[in-house]
């Protein structure tokens, strides 16, 4: 049997905490077709759902809190090989209208998932940090590992540093394997809109039922936007390669693209006619810019994303039809603490 990532994973028990989420689902059905056995989901469906997970007959769905030890002992008790750490409170605008939930979840979560792992001797733990978050407003572009910064804007940049510094511990301490991910703005088949769901998604939800996008701010401000499968095959690579253990690195595509124009495109793509609409810019939304030096992932891991972004859009337009109503039934959009639109009140990570 040669030495390939798959390889790595054919036969061997793999958790994916998380893995009811767009990456995490996507990630799982990857693990199932290397031959993964089983592929453990641990989800708390608190902001995903259960119709999203591949009903595959290795993988095995475990519904819990990464703060329950009850619901961690039984799933280590599989002895996992691998974990794949995607679990946390998401996102920016979550986190400033609950910051208590937040560190609880993504801090003390993310602590209590390395001491098990630790415990069950868990090879390696890969765990998804966030590019978006930890390198703060005034880092230069592109933005590259070694930078960080120490004034973050909200509890969600805050615990995604966290995450990271306790993997740091843990690696140095217990020796644990560890290879820290950084993804940005991510986008694809099986993200459900919603208040605290990302732009892409909420975009095409409301294009498709012929409402106007809301813009928060110039719209100038520019993201770097990255298909979930090219993720995907990063965690797969960062799960095996020698190399990435103790390193941190970029998952992005390294293109800036300008929100504006990303609301036209999703709108012609749609053919939705009802335009933009722009509100204030949020407080906490400090960042113009987003792009990504890859170079570490692509050195470390043979990285390379390889969708464009028309093709990403469109085939995930083609998810949203093909679930639309699964889709319609779970997107939320209520009140919320901190709408910025009229009847729009998602607060989307841009």
């Amino acid at each position: 049997m040669t030495n390939t990532p798959l390889n790595h994973y054919k036969d061997h028990p793999i958790l994916v905490t998380g893995g009811a989420g767009a990456i995490g689902t996507n990630l799982v059905h990857a693990l199932s077709q290397a031959g993964a056995n089983p592929v453990i989901v641990l989800d708390d469906l608190s902001s995903s759902y259960q119709w999203n997970i591949p009903n595959l007959s290795n993988v095995l769905f475990i519904k819990g809190d990464i703060r329950n030890d009850e619901v961690l002992k039984r799933v280590f008790r599989m002895h996992p090989r691998i974990v794949f750490h995607l679990a946390a409170f998401f996102a920016n605008q979550n986190s400033v209208d609950y910051p208590e939930t937040d560190i609880l979840v993504s801090g003390l979560g993310t602590i209590k998932i390395l001491e098990h792992a630790v415990l069950s001797n868990v090879e390696r733990l890969v765990y998804a940090g966030s590019g978006c978050a930890i390198y703060g407003a005034d880092a230069p572009l592109p933005l590259k590992e070694d930078f960080v910064s120490l004034h973050l804007s909200t509890p969600y940049q805050i615990s995604k540093m966290t995450g990271e510094l306790y993997c740091n511990f843990y690696w140095h301490h217990y020796g644990l394997e560890i290879v820290k991910t950084r993804f940005f703005n991510s986008y694809g088949p099986g993200e459900v809109p919603g208040q605290y769901r990302n732009v892409i998604p909420n975009f095409i939800y409301w294009a498709m039922q012929g409402q106007p996008l809301p813009i928060t701010g110039s719209g100038t401000m520019t993201r770097d936007f990255t298909f979930v499968k090219d993720i995907v095959n990063a965690l797969i690579s960062a799960g095996h390669v020698v190399d990435a253990v103790g390193r941190e690195m970029n998952i992005a595509s390294g293109v800036e693209t300008e929100i504006t124009w990303l609301a036209e495109r999703i709108n012609k793509l749609t053919k939705n006619k009802a335009g933009i609409v722009t509100s204030e810019r949020r407080k906490w939304d400090t960042k113009s810019r987003l792009k990504a030096s890859i170079e570490v992932a692509r050195n470390v891991l043979n990285y390379e994303p390889k969708t464009d972004f028309d093709t990403g859009l469109e085939a995930t337009i083609r998810w949203f039809h093909d679930n639309w109503e699964n889709i319609e039934t779970c997107a939320e959009f209520p009140p919320g603490m901190s709408s910025a639109v009229k009847n729009f009140t998602a607060s989307t990570k841009y």
